[in-house]
C-alpha cells in the first residue's frame, strides 16, 4: 500500500522542481542527477531520490559555494590580470601550473551542477540559465588553459572562480528561501491505520496489516480510533467524526447498515464493521490519486530569469563568434581575436542575473514569514498578483469549524441564564463539539455551574445528568418528536433554516428552552472580503454544506457566489468552472477534501490550523489561520514581481551595455573594455541588485 505513493511522490518531487522556477530551477535537482533518468533503476532509485530532498541539495550548494571560495583567494592571487589590477607582483616556478591546477578544481567541483544542468538544458533543447553559466565557465576554463601551455594571451581563471562562486551562492540562497518538496501524499497515507482488528469467526479479534483484509471481512473498531477501510457498520452504533474527509465539521450519527469511510475517527461506540473497498479502491486512495493528477497537470512555466538567460545566451554565441570573425577579417591575429571572443562570452554571463532573482525571493520570504506566510511553490506565488478571484472553503475558513451559540430561547416564564446554567451544566462532562459551545457561552456570561452526577449520554439522542437533585437532559430534536413534545415550532424551523443546530434543555422533563449553535464566522473574514473587493478581486464560497448553512453565512459575510452541498470530489471541478470564466483563481481551504481542489487552482493557500494534508498540497500556507493574509499575499507577490523585473534589467542592462565594449566596437578610438574592467562593472552590477532586492517591502 505505502509503496504504491511513493511513485507519484518522486514525479511530483521533479515538478515542484521545474516549476519552482525563479531561474535555472531546474539546477536545483542537479547535483543527484548524475542518474538523471529515474526509470533506470527498477524503481528502487525513487527511495533514494526522495532521501536525496531539499535539505541535503541545499547542504550541497552550500558547502560548494565555502569550498570553491576558499579555493578562489589564491587563484585571484596567482592571476597576472589581478596582480597588475592591484599593483602586485610575486611569482615563482610553476606558479601558473599551480593557478591551472586550482582553477581545474574549481571548474570541477564548483562547476559540477552547472555543466550538468547545461547538458540537461540541452537535451531538452531549452537552454536558459545553467547552459549560459555552462558556456561562460567552458571557454573561459578552455581558453586560460590553451594560455596556460603556451599560447599567447591571457588567461581567466580568476573570473572563471569568481562566476562559479557567485552562481552556488546565488542558488544556495535561492534553494535555501524555497521549502522543502512536497509530502501531500504520504500524509494522506498516515491517516490510514496500518492495522485492523478483524474477527476470527470464533468471535476473538486479530490484529492484521490492512493489506491482508479482504472484502466482506469483519473488523470491530474501538472508541477513538480511525475507521480502517470503507465499509458497512453490522453491529453498533457511534458518531463518526468525517470532517477530514468531507469538511463536515459535526460527528455524523452512524447506526447499523450505514457506511463508513477509512480514515474518519470513530467518536463514542464500538463498531463492527464489513470491510467493502480495501487498498487502492478506498475513498482515501481515490483522493490520493485526484491530488497527484492535478498536481502532476501544473504548469511547468519556466522563469522569467530563465528566459532572460536563454536570450542571453544566444546572444552570448552569437556576439562571440560575430566579434571573433570581424577581428579576423579585420586582418588581426588570431589570438588576439579570439581573446576578444572569450571576454565577450565570459562577460555576458552576468554575475548579477544569478543574483537577480534569489535575493528578491530570499527577501520576499522572510517578509512573508514575518507575516506568517509559508510560501512553498515560488511560481505560484508570483502569480498571485495576477488573482482576480478567490474561492473560500467555508468550514475552517471563512468559519472557525467550532460551534458557538447563536440563540438561546427559553419557554415563556424562564430565564436564558437559566436555561444556560442546566444545559451547560450537564455538559461539562461531555465531549461533543456542541457541549463545548454551550459551556463557552455561560463562561462569557459567567454563569458558575453545579455539580453533575450520574452523567450519561444517549446515544444519538443528547445526554443527561443529575445537578442539584434534578433530572436535566439536553437533546435532539428528533427525540422531542419521538415523546411528542410541545415547543415552539416556528422558531425552531426559523433556526434550523439557517443551517442551526437546535438542542432543547429539559428539567424534570419539562421543556426550559431551546439553544441554537452554529460555526462561528470569523471576523477576519469578513474584513478580508471587503478588502478584495475594494482591489477588485471577486470573492467565491465553496461548502459541503446545505444551502441554507451557506446562505446565512454567505450573508454575514456579504458574499454574492455560493456553491452549496458540493461534494468533496467535486471541489475541483468547482475550481475549474470559475477559470473557465477566464478568471485567475486562488482557493484557499483547510481539508483534505479541499486537496485536489488547492492543487487545481492558480494558487492553492491552506489555512495552517488545517488538516495536514491540505497544508502539503498548498502553494502557500496561513500560518496565523488568518484569511486576511490573502491580502497580503497579493501586495507582496505583486511588489516582489516589480522588484525582480527591475533587478533583471539591472543585470542584463549592464550586458547590453558591456557586450559591445568588449567586442571591440570602440577599438578604433583605442577603447577597448580589458576583461578586469569588465569585471568591476560586472561586480557594481550585482552591488545594485543586491541593495535593490534588500529594500522590497510587504506593503
Amino acid at each position: 500500500m505505502t509503496h504504491h505513493h511513493h511513485n507519484p511522490q518522486t514525479t511530483r518531487k521533479n515538478d515542484e522542481d521545474h516549476n519552482h522556477e525563479n531561474h535555472g530551477r531546474d539546477s536545483h535537482h542537479e547535483p543527484d542527477h548524475e542518474g538523471h533518468d529515474h526509470h533506470n533503476h527498477d524503481g528502487h532509485g525513487h527511495h533514494g531520490h526522495e532521501g536525496h530532498d531539499h535539505g541535503a541539495m541545499v547542504e550541497e550548494f552550500k558547502r560548494r559555494f565555502y569550498i570553491s571560495l576558499f579555493v578562489t583567494i589564491p587563484i585571484l592571487l596567482l592571476s597576472p590580470m589581478i596582480q597588475d589590477f592591484i599593483g602586485l607582483e610575486f611569482s615563482f616556478p610553476f606558479d601558473q601550473y599551480v593557478l591551472f591546477g586550482l582553477a581545474t578544481f574549481v571548474f570541477l567541483y564548483g562547476g559540477w551542477p552547472f555543466l550538468t544542468g547545461s547538458v540537461d538544458e540541452l537535451k531538452q533543447r531549452n537552454p536558459g540559465m545553467m547552459t549560459l553559466i555552462g558556456l561562460a565557465i567552458v571557454v573561459a576554463y578552455g581558453y586560460s588553459s590553451l594560455v596556460v601551455f603556451g599560447w599567447t594571451g591571457k588567461n581567466f581563471f580568476w573570473e572563471l572562480a569568481t562566476l562559479i562562486d557567485i552562481m552556488l551562492l546565488g542558488h544556495w540562497i535561492e534553494m535555501k528561501s524555497v521549502m522543502g518538496a512536497s509530502n501531500a501524499l504520504q500524509e494522506l497515507v498516515k491517516l490510514m491505520p496500518n492495522e485492523a482488528h478483524r474477527l476470527k469467526d470464533n468471535g476473538e479479534t486479530e490484529d492484521v496489516p490492512l493489506s491482508e483484509l479482504d472484502t466482506d471481512d469483519l473488523v470491530i473498531v474501538k472508541p477513538g480510533e480511525k475507521i480502517p477501510v470503507d465499509g458497512l457498520i453490522t453491529e453498533g452504533k457511534s458518531a463518526v467524526d468525517e470532517s477530514m474527509l468531507t469538511g463536515e465539521s459535526i460527528p455524523v450519527e452512524k447506526t447499523e447498515e450505514d457506511e463508513v469511510i477509512g480514515g474518519s475517527i470513530n467518536k463514542e461506540g464500538s463498531l463492527t464493521i464489513q470491510v467493502k473497498n480495501t487498498g487502492d479502491d478506498t475513498y482515501l486512495s481515490k483522493v490520493i490519486t485526484l491530488v497527484e493528477e492535478a498536481q502532476n497537470s501544473k504548469s511547468r512555466a519556466q522563469g522569467f530569469a530563465n528566459r532572460a538567460a536563454k536570450w542571453l545566451f544566444y546572444l552570448a554565441l552569437g556576439a562571440g563568434i560575430t566579434t571573433f570573425i570581424v577581428w579576423v577579417a579585420l586582418g588581426f591575429a588570431f589570438d588576439v581575436a579570439l581573446e576578444r571572443m572569450v571576454t565577450v562570452m565570459v562577460i555576458t554571463c552576468p554575475h548579477a542575473l544569478g543574483l537577480a532573482a534569489p535575493l528578491v525571493v530570499a527577501v520576499s520570504t522572510s517578509l512573508s514569514a514575518k507575516q506568517g506566510l509559508l510560501i512553498r511553490n515560488r511560481t505560484q506565488f508570483e502569480n498571485a498578483r495576477n488573482i482576480d478571484a478567490v474561492i473560500f472553503d467555508k468550514t475552517g475558513t471563512l468559519t472557525k469549524g467550532e460551534f458557538g451559540v447563536t440563540n438561546v430561547i427559553p419557554t415563556e416564564g424562564n430565564e436564558e441564564n437559566e436555561v444556560l446554567y442546566w444545559a451547560a451544566s450537564v455538559e461539562q462532562n461531555s465531549e461533543h463539539p456542541l457541549a463545548r459551545g454551550i459551556l463557552e457561552k455561560a463562561q462569557d456570561k459567567e454563569i458558575s455551574l453545579g455539580k453533575v452526577e450520574d452523567f450519561e449520554p444517549i446515544t444519538g439522542k443528547g445526554l443527561k445528568g443529575i445537578i442539584d437533585g434534578r433530572e436535566v437532559k439536553v437533546m435532539s430534536p428528533g427525540y422531542m418528536k419521538d415523546k411528542n413534545y410541545f415547543y415552539d415550532t416556528e422558531s425552531f424551523s426559523r433556526l434550523s433554516e439557517e443551517g442551526k443546530t437546535v438542542v432543547f434543555v429539559l428539567h424534570d422533563d419539562e421543556l426550559l428552552g431551546m439553544v441554537a449553535l452554529a460555526d462561528m464566522v470569523r471576523d477576519s473574514a469578513k474584513e478580508a472580503i471587503a478588502e478584495l473587493k475594494s482591489k477588485n478581486i471577486h470573492s467565491v464560497m465553496l461548502t459541503g454544506d446545505n444551502e441554507k448553512v451557506a446562505k446565512w453565512v454567505a450573508d454575514q459575510l456579504e458574499m454574492e457566489e455560493v456553491y452549496a452541498e458540493v461534494l468533496p470530489n467535486h471541489k475541483a471541478d468547482k475550481v475549474k468552472e470559475v477559470q473557465a470564466k477566464g478568471r485567475k483563481v486562488a482557493m484557499i481551504g483547510d481539508g483534505i477534501n479541499d486537496a485536489p481542489a488547492l492543487a487545481t487552482a492558480d494558487v492553492g493557500i491552506a489555512i495552517g490550523s488545517g488538516t495536514d494534508v491540505a497544508v502539503e498540497t498548498a502553494d502557500i500556507v496561513l500560518v496565523k489561520s488568518n484569511p486576511k493574509d490573502i491580502v497580503s499575499i497579493v501586495t507582496l507577490s505583486r511588489n516582489t514581481y516589480r522588484k525582480m523585473v527591475q533587478n533583471l534589467w539591472w543585470a542584463t542592462g549592464y550586458n547590453i551595455f558591456a557586450i559591445p565594449l568588449a567586442a571591440g566596437v570602440l577599438a578604433p578610438i583605442g577603447v577597448v573594455l580589458s576583461p578586469a574592467v569588465g569585471a568591476i562593472l560586472m561586480s557594481l552590477s550585482t552591488v545594485v541588485v543586491a541593495i535593490n532586492a534588500k529594500i522590497l517591502k510587504a506593503e
